[in-house]
């Protein structure tokens, strides 16, 4: 016996790769609706071997419903997820709305599995944002070891974080740059990002830092430990899939880089690749279409006490969105729910 499932959102780039891995995981599913709004109404959409058309996210009925997947931005999550979550459907958030919510648990499978258990308040979980769940993967194992006082962040995110548009932007700004009269002028981000790097990503904040540095501090410490000092500066760099992510972990014991290579080894989720050669680490092209967090560049920083730098890469549209997602789906289904 399987489960009734709607994804919501799913003719948008995480929609879309939500009924993928649902497919490739073969996720025990009964029924399955697409939902996007009524200008989608009708698009069709790939899930495995069937092709499904989208139905009106604003008419449908919640009710009977066991999950429902939210791919769509805040205020369409405002409006929707309530109703689904009132009619008994179990909401699983990509937005942001929900994350710091203290009633709403903010889940990456392989770190707080346990904490699933406070869907039960709103029957919303929240999913991290895409920055935050890469890393809290590779840092809660080594926290368990040796305890994390403060983590050093810089991100290098591609554009697929922006949505549709940001990929659009980037393609037609490189084709511009070798065709004369061509040039496109920035819409989505605020400078050229064609064989650029812009250190912007979301709002500006009182403090000088962005929104999306705020929220790899605030989740980091409500996923793993309120304790953990966290920094970041967030980059938005000319790659269309894949984050990567330079980490600087300072712990409150001393523990050895090769201590820390086995250790990720064994963690879920992680693949290490660290090579001292040319070509021995991962780069966000060879992450695309993966499950796994790569690591590697892990090295001893001598520069303060008990310091580890690492390099850390994962395709944002799987683990930092859909992958994430399926896996909580999984998790709940296995823990709570268990019709599967």
């Amino acid at each position: 016996m399987g489960y009734r499932i709607a994804v919501v959102g799913a003719t948008g780039n995480v929609g879309r790769e939500m009924l993928n891995i649902l497919a490739e995981r073969q996720f025990p599913v009964d029924e399955i609706a697409v939902l996007a709004s009524r200008r989608s109404i009708g698009t069709e959409i790939s899930f495995g071997e069937r092709t499904l058309k989208t139905t009106d996210l604003d008419t449908f009925d919640f009710t009977g419903w066991d999950m429902a997947l939210f791919a769509v931005g805040s205020e369409a999550t405002k409006k929707y997820a309530p109703l689904a979550a009132k009619s008994g459907c179990v909401v699983i958030d990509n937005s942001s709305l929900y994350r710091y919510d203290p009633d709403v648990p903010l889940i990456v499978p392989e770190v707080n599995a346990d904490a699933i258990m406070g869907y039960s308040k709103k029957n919303i979980i929240a999913n991290p944002n895409c920055s935050t769940a890469q890393m809290v993967v590779a840092l809660k194992p080594l926290h368990d070891r040796a305890r994390i006082k403060r983590v050093v962040v810089s991100t290098y995110q591609s554009v697929s974080g922006g949505g549709k548009d940001a990929i659009d932007e980037l393609w037609n700004q490189t084709k511009g740059i070798y065709v004369p009269g061509q040039e496109v002028a920035p819409k989505v981000f605020t400078k050229q990002i064609a064989f650029n790097v812009i250190p912007h990503i979301d709002i500006f904040l009182d403090d000088g830092s962005t929104k999306e540095e705020w929220k790899m501090v605030a989740e980091t410490k409500k996923i793993i430990d309120k304790s953990i000092k966290v920094t970041a500066t967030c980059v938005r760099v000319p790659v269309f899939v894949g984050h990567s992510e330079a980490i600087n972990i300072e712990f409150e014991e001393f523990i050895d880089e090769d201590e820390v290579r086995d250790i990720l080894r064994e963690a879920p989720g992680i693949m290490v690749i660290d090579k001292r050669e040319d070509g021995g680490y991962v780069s966000p092209t060879e992450c695309v279409g993966d499950y796994a967090t790569f690591i590697s560049r892990i090295r001893q920083d001598s520069t303060i006490d008990n310091g580890i730098n690492l390099w850390c890469v994962s395709d944002n549209l799987r683990k930092g969105a859909a992958l994430n997602a399926v896996q909580i789906a999984e998790v709940l289904g296995t823990r709570v729910l268990k019709k599967g």
